[in-house]
């Protein structure tokens, strides 16, 4: 069956807006992601108005949010400044490249954040979106700049047999290493799916080399898949051309309790973020997985170390807002766009600035 394919079109020319401020210099050496949230009657760094393109799970104002509060926080390291995001100069420094984020929504989340990001301060200018069977394709024509999303939540391969789907965790399909392979800026994510079970969980059985289970502990699982993951980066991504990023692990806030300064068991009804202490003690298991693969790894993968930050932005998920008009469900795991993913994107261009 032909795949089908989802086109926009957009033509008028008008020069592109922005400013920036931040240098190399002045990031080498900062940590990015020791700081604070801070008030900026400045932000959001667009409306989403401005992107008509944006998937209505995460546009919680024309969903009908009556508070704005949780828009007005940027991202602040304590011992620097992040570059004052300017959509010229970035897609000219990326003029004929292409941006890949592999992984689930969450990943969704942050590429159309930076898609967003870049079409508000050049509304005019020229694009065209593409949806084929599971990657999507932002491209600024002019520059020839592709933001792509290449939806793969486990990262390893899932096997479809009459029998049942089989999570391969030995194993990569070799259709993502072309498109991987292509790219210039990778960032990568998975988390999410290893938790979900009953109809949700997307398979039926396990396999570890020559072993078949019918399921495993999900750490472990996650841990053995990312151990592939990381062998086949290794073997496979030329370092010279593509820097690879690995997003680290979004938390949710189901149970906001945990996170201090809150009398009920969801986000909802949460408008402002988690300022200081009490801090989460321990770090989460899987982010302590992530961070000991990624350091076992024989070439240099950046962690984008977003974890702790974004745990005091209970504030900001899409609680009852992420469908128009019904304000059912609690959703604690994806953020609202303007948001949280937008300072996401202003640390990976930090990490890309510095080098």
């Amino acid at each position: 069956m032909a795949a089908s394919v989802a086109l926009i079109l957009v033509v008028i020319l008008v020069p592109f807006i922005g400013v920036v401020n931040g240098k190399k210099e002045e990031l080498e050496g900062c940590d990015l992601y020791n700081g604070r949230w801070l008030y900026d009657s400045s932000y959001p760094l667009y409306n989403s108005s401005q992107c008509s393109f944006i998937e209505f799970e995460f546009d919680c104002q024309q969903n009908g949010r009556p508070d704005d509060l949780y828009l007005k926080y940027r991202w602040k390291p304590n011992s620097c400044d992040l570059p004052r995001f300017s959509a010229r100069k970035f897609l000219e420094k990326y003029r004929n490249k292409r941006i890949i984020f592999v992984g689930d929504s969450i990943s969704l989340n942050q590429w159309q954040s930076l898609t967003c990001m870049l079409h508000s301060r050049s509304p005019h200018s020229e694009y065209l979106l593409e949806r084929v069977q599971g990657v999507s394709t932002f491209t600024f024509l002019k520059q020839n700049v592709s933001l792509i999303l290449s939806r793969n939540a486990l990262l390893v391969d899932i096997a479809h047999k009459s029998w049942g789907r089989v999570l391969k965790l030995n194993a990569i399909a070799d259709n993502d290493a072309e498109l991987w392979q292509g790219s210039h800026v990778l960032v990568f994510n998975s988390w999410h799916w290893w938790l979900h079970r009953g109809r949700k969980q997307p398979w039926d059985f396990v396999t570890d080399g020559d072993r078949l289970y019918k399921d495993m502990d999900r750490l472990v699982a996650y841990e053995k898949a990312l151990l592939t993951w990381a062998q086949w980066v290794n073997e496979n991504i030329d370092f010279t051309k593509t820097k690879v990023f690995f997003q680290g692990i979004s938390p949710t806030h189901m149970n906001a309790k945990f996170w201090g300064n809150y009398d009920g068991d969801s986000c909802g009804e949460e408008t402002r973020p988690v300022f200081g202490p009490p801090h989460p003690r321990k770090r989460l298991p899987a982010q302590v997985i992530l961070e000991r693969v990624i350091g076992s790894m024989s070439k240099r993968v950046h962690l984008l170390n977003i974890t702790r930050l974004s745990q005091h932005r209970k504030d900001a998920h899409p609680s009852v807002y992420g469908i128009p008009g019904r304000h059912i469900g609690m959703d604690c795991s994806h953020w609202c766009l303007p948001g949280v993913p937008d300072a996401w994107n202003e640390l990976l261009i930090a990490e890309l600035t510095r080098g």
